[in-house]
């Protein structure tokens, strides 16, 4: 399995060298290539992640390691959807080296059990895992595309013809793409939250129990209704909605993994999720 994550990131790596000489050179080939490299570190990935769920009999998320792999794993999965609906090649500079960085963190963490494994063999805990990793991953390249709506933007006020005016798509297309994550991470999310309630009531005998966990859960998701709600209601479109974005990251993040290093909660017993 270590060889599989081993290989898994020198795809990654390669495919961030290509997307980047795309975002300098701006040819085809080079787009290709780190296509190419991502699509192979992700099928590496995925049967790394199966190897380790037919090794185990459950879910791999029994420590920070296996989390922040998946976490990178459903990172890319969500880039290669995005990719194929909507072509905004240039955010693979964004997803590529991120998914890098998450892989070498996690592998140069400790790889001992710290969940109980009884806990983690509940198809609604695997959907509810699936689906919040799949959804945080889709907010995460929300932000993605709101750091370069930005980028963009700025370089349109300036008035001039910029490093970035050419090399990013249009900035109603990157409201477009961004818009299209948030979605669909809020509808993953609230599914994950569905999910989770559920098997909290399998497990603990209550659907909620005021853990800092769903605490922090349930801020997150009002603060993406809000924003969606916003949006449709009073036309939150642009840079308020890509500083929203990134700010809404940022808030997910701290759910998903300071609330475990900050505060206690019974989600202690599983790992970093």
């Amino acid at each position: 399995m270590d060889l599989l994550i081993v290989l898994t990131i020198f795809c990654y790596l390669a495919s961030s060298a290509g997307y980047f000489a795309f975002l300098f050179l701006q040819r085809p080939p080079m787009h290709r290539g780190g296509y190419g490299f991502l699509l192979a570190g992700f099928c590496i990935h995925t049967a790394a992640l199966l190897a380790g769920f037919w090794t185990s009999g459950h879910i791999p998320v029994t420590n920070l390691y296996e989390t922040l792999s998946v976490a990178a794993w459903a990172l890319v999965a969500a880039f290669l959807g995005l990719h194929y609906r909507y072509k905004l090649n240039v955010l693979g500079v964004y997803t590529a080296p991120l998914a890098v960085f998450i892989l070498l963190v996690a592998y140069n963490l400790p790889k001992t059990s710290v969940a109980r494994p009884e806990l983690l063999k509940s198809m609604w805990l695997v959907a509810h895992i699936v689906t919040i990793f799949l959804g945080d991953a889709a907010l995460a390249l929300a932000a993605g595309a709101g750091i370069l709506y930005l980028l963009q933007e700025s370089t349109i006020k300036r008035k001039s013809r910029g490093f970035f005016f050419k090399r990013l798509p249009s900035l109603e297309l990157l409201d477009n793409t961004g818009y299209a994550c948030i979605v669909s991470g809020f509808t993953l999310l609230t599914v994950g939250l569905v999910t989770g309630i559920v098997y909290a009531k399998s497990v603990w005998g209550r659907f909620w129990s005021w853990d800092p966990k769903e605490v922090w859960s349930a801020i997150t998701w009002l603060f993406y209704a809000i924003l969606l709600h916003e949006r449709l209601a009073v036309g939150w479109r642009g840079r308020r909605a890509a500083w929203m974005s990134i700010i809404g990251f940022g808030v997910m993040l701290f759910t998903f993994l300071g609330v475990n290093f900050l505060l206690k909660g019974h989600h202690g017993q599983f790992t970093n999720w």
